[in-house]
């Protein structure tokens, strides 16, 4: 974790003397710079209210899927912390079966699914290039709701 990282989280745990000793995570959104900045402005402004990793990628990168109640750092690309946020709702989804409704509440783009396709489409071939997990619309995707908390 950077130290701006565990300086928000240390923040956050003087208000919820609760949490755990450590976030789920502390992370950045997206594979590149630009898009990671901006999706953690969008998490600042409210306006980013869920995020979409293919099960494959967590199993290739050895990471447990969030689950309800788990609360995590979120930083730019360079790591500067940004916000705390807690995952309010999982859903393992078909690539095919995501809806207008989660593409709007991942709030990146213009909001429609066709855009939100697009753009995953081209994440997941990233992530996935070169392995045996094919992206198509079986790929499971989990759909996570979270709320920005600090």
């Amino acid at each position: 974790m950077t130290p701006s990282a565990q300086a928000l989280w240390d923040r956050y745990r003087a208000l919820h003397p609760d949490a755990p000793q450590q976030p789920y995570e502390s992370f950045h959104f997206c594979d590149n710079p630009e898009d990671a900045d901006i999706c953690a402005d969008l998490v600042v402004r409210d306006i980013k209210r869920a995020t979409a990793a293919s099960v494959a990628e967590l199993e290739l990168f050895g990471m447990r899927p969030a689950r309800v109640g788990d609360v995590s750092v979120v930083t730019t690309w360079d790591g500067t912390a940004v916000a705390v946020i807690e995952t309010t709702q999982i859903e393992v989804r078909r690539l095919g079966d995501v809806d207008e409704a989660f593409a709007q509440r991942e709030g990146e783009g213009d909001q429609t699914l066709t855009w939100w396709r697009a753009a995953h489409e081209a994440y997941y071939r990233r992530i996935l290039k070169d392995t045996a997990y094919v992206v198509d619309d079986d790929l499971l995707i989990v759909c996570e709701h979270f709320e920005r908390v600090l």
